[in-house]
């Protein structure tokens, strides 16, 4: 290898005196391949598209503030943000059951607030819960 100063082609007055640039070979320096008999083949093997496991950190999110029953919706937070997580790495199946478990916490915060909402208007229609108690005197 030569490692003279190799001044720079588009600016041939400027020398770079402080590095040693390594010249690139020639065509005639390359050594010719060949071909013969002997091809080698690479086999890729495709998966079909798998589409990435749902976090469900917006469903998440409004239940906590929304129909955080029991503190259900922030339980399903967590979840959501261990799902998004283990997405980001790669597990795809540890992604897809953390994703499950806050779908169904979400699931259950909604159906208990709704049952507490029914649960509460019935108490109302019928007289057991005066509203008066609630209002401006």
């Amino acid at each position: 290898m030569d490692n003279s100063p190799y001044a720079f082609q588009g600016r041939s007055h400027q020398a770079f005196p402080h590095h040693n640039y390594e010249h690139l070979k020639d065509e005639h320096e390359i050594g010719v391949v060949t071909s013969g008999p002997a091809v080698s083949s690479t086999v890729i093997s495709m998966r079909p598209y798998e589409p990435a496991p749902r976090d469900h950190i917006i469903w998440s999110i409004f239940s906590t503030l929304y129909v955080n029953f029991c503190c259900l919706g922030f339980m399903a937070l967590v979840f959501s943000v261990k799902a998004r997580d283990r997405k980001v790495v790669g597990d795809h199946s540890g992604a897809s059951s953390y994703g499950s478990t806050a779908k169904c916490l979400n699931i259950l915060a909604l159906i208990l607030t709704l049952l507490l909402f029914i649960l509460i208007i019935i108490l109302l229609a019928t007289g057991v819960i005066a509203a008066s108690k609630w209002g401006p005197h």
